[in-house]
């Protein structure tokens, strides 16, 4: 029988610093944040940028309130996969535009936190599951793509070098996530699929304002990790179109 599984390659441990690039609190959650445990385990130091504080997301719940309830569920939910630096870059929630100033931002937060790897969702129109792939994560995807290049080049965004954030051009990759053709995966079985539901869990006021019939945290990554451990062999897996520099 033809085995009709995608050709994936093992996204192996080789970063020492990773930087995840998102638009709002929960993007990271949705899968990535398995990984995100298992390379911390493997003694990699890893940090989150976010361009929005996810204010517009909760409907019952007025923005400013909102910001400072998904924040602190942000923050604990990197917590739960060992990560302390989270950033948020103040552009507004459902309304980010891409752009010099997008990129300039999130080139900053490289040449701040100088990773070897990137990491961010793509800028397709839909995602890997066909689901439509909402604004602002189309925008910041894009602007992280370029992003990269910007933060090693001292003739772009010369102010950032008077802020003592000198030009950054070691990413050795960028990893894109929820992509329709992903080319590597993360073996995210056992434990780092348990710390995973246990970070998503932590954003508990989001998941509560969700509607009934909508997956719990659980349910949700067993749909969006295990379906990357059938395409990969393994129980579960992240899977990313990784895009390698140099």
């Amino acid at each position: 029988m033809t085995d009709a599984r995608p050709h994936l390659e093992p996204f192996e441990g080789e970063f020492a610093r990773v930087l995840c690039v998102v638009a709002h609190p929960d993007d990271i959650e949705y899968g990535t944040a398995a990984a995100v445990h298992r390379w911390v385990a493997e003694g990699a130091t890893v940090s989150y940028f976010l361009l929005t504080r996810g204010e517009a997301g909760i409907d019952t719940m007025h923005p400013d309130e909102a910001a400072v309830v998904r924040e602190a569920e942000e923050r604990e939910s990197a917590r739960r996969v060992g990560v302390d630096v989270v950033e948020f870059g103040g552009f507004a929630d459902g309304a980010i535009e891409y752009g010099v100033a997008l990129r300039c931002a999130i080139a900053r937060a490289i040449r701040r936190e100088r990773p070897d790897l990137v990491v961010t969702t793509t800028w397709d129109e839909r995602f890997g599951t066909g689901m439509v792939n909402q604004a602002d994560h189309r925008a910041v995807g894009l602007a992280t793509l370029d992003a990269v290049a910007d933060a090693g080049n001292r003739w772009l965004h010369t102010f950032l070098a008077e802020e003592g954030l000198e030009p950054w051009g070691g990413v050795k990759a960028l990893a894109v996530a929820a992509s329709s053709s992903p080319t590597h995966f993360v073996d995210v079985s056992g434990e780092h699929f348990e710390a995973a539901v246990h970070s998503l869990e932590a954003h508990a006021a989001y998941n509560d304002a969700l509607p009934e019939d909508f997956p719990k945290p659980r349910a949700l990554l067993q749909m969006v990790l295990g379906g990357g451990g059938q395409a990969a062999g393994v129980e579960h897996a992240a899977l990313f179109d990784v895009i390698r520099r140099g």
